[in-house]
């Protein structure tokens, strides 16, 4: 492998060029993209496949075609520009006047619970910037790279100090018009469509089993990402959902969704606030975690 020195590492303006010419595979067309003459546009891609000694585009008279390196390497430099268009905000946005606050949750969670119960903390708490991470599931939560995660389970995680919110009870929901005529025993659940979340994949075989009732069809039934999709699938009308039941409170109250079953199974995991034992001390841990345990005794 070829060793490289800091003087034959790509300049960004040659990656900026390179990622403009192989967008519009026209160095002309880059050339007024960038502001810059096609000559220079040229020399720069040059000077890049030169450093890197590789060919990165076929040229004819008709027009530029990416190599199979350049297609590759194409992806890796939009990354890569993608990442210092980032950081540059952020140091942007923050200056030296905030400390940012790296935030991780369920998509579902993240719009049903954490967002609005965060309404007001930034003007409060304007020293503190938020970012969040949208994860499906707490196994791709890389730690490492967050200060506060919002977890489903059973609240024990290796060198994290946990805070336990609220446990989880699932409700069965639809669209009222689905319900021509209400449920009256167990078994006329399988009259209908019952609506799967990946994020328990053997929620409604338990929720049948805590009642002794043996469903053919437990596993049956379009399967969604989120709960979110998951609601939104039972307002359509497309069949009955098992919901916790704090995500679908807004839908029971404006009259979207009913409850259709008044069994409430409460699984035997619950939601968390998470972060690192080692940080405990932190000022924007301690400010978040305030305003986090404040707001769930006003509720």
């Amino acid at each position: 492998m070829q060793k490289m020195t800091s003087r034959t590492y790509p300049s960004t303006m040659s990656l900026r060029c390179f990622e403009a010419s192989a967008r519009y595979l026209s160095f002309t067309k880059a050339a007024q993209v960038m502001h810059m003459t096609q000559s220079a546009i040229s020399k720069q891609v040059a000077h890049l496949e030169d450093s890197l000694n590789i060919q990165l585009f076929e040229r004819s008279l008709q027009r530029l075609q990416l190599t199979p390196t350049g297609k590759l390497f194409l992806k890796e430099t939009q990354i890569i520009l993608n990442q210092i268009e980032i950081s540059v905000l952020n140091v942007l946005a923050h200056r030296n006047e905030a400390d940012t606050l790296n935030l991780a949750a369920h998509p579902t969670l993240c719009s049903r619970w954490l967002i609005p119960i965060l309404k007001g903390f930034s003007d409060t708490n304007p020293q503190i910037h938020l970012e969040f991470q949208e994860q499906i599931s707490s196994s791709d939560i890389d730690i490492s790279q967050i200060d506060i995660a919002f977890l489903y389970g059973n609240g024990v995680w290796r060198d994290m100090t946990s805070i336990k919110l609220f446990e989880e009870i699932c409700i069965a929901v639809s669209a009222p018009d689905l319900m021509s005529t209400p449920l009256n025993k167990i078994e006329d659940f399988q009259n209908y469509v019952l609506i799967q979340s990946r994020a328990r994949p053997r929620a409604w075989d338990e929720f049948f089993q805590a009642q002794d009732f043996s469903h053919e069809k437990t596993f049956i039934g379009p399967r969604f990402d989120t709960f979110s999709a998951c609601v939104n699938s039972a307002v359509l009308g497309s069949g009955i959902a098992l919901i916790p039941k704090f995500f679908v409170k807004k839908e029971l109250e404006n009259g979207e969704l009913v409850q259709v079953w008044p069994y409430e199974m409460q699984t035997n995991r619950s939601y968390y606030m998470v972060y690192p034992t080692s940080m405990s001390q932190t000022p924007k841990i301690t400010t978040m975690t305030q305003w986090i345990k404040n707001r769930l005794e006003s509720d």
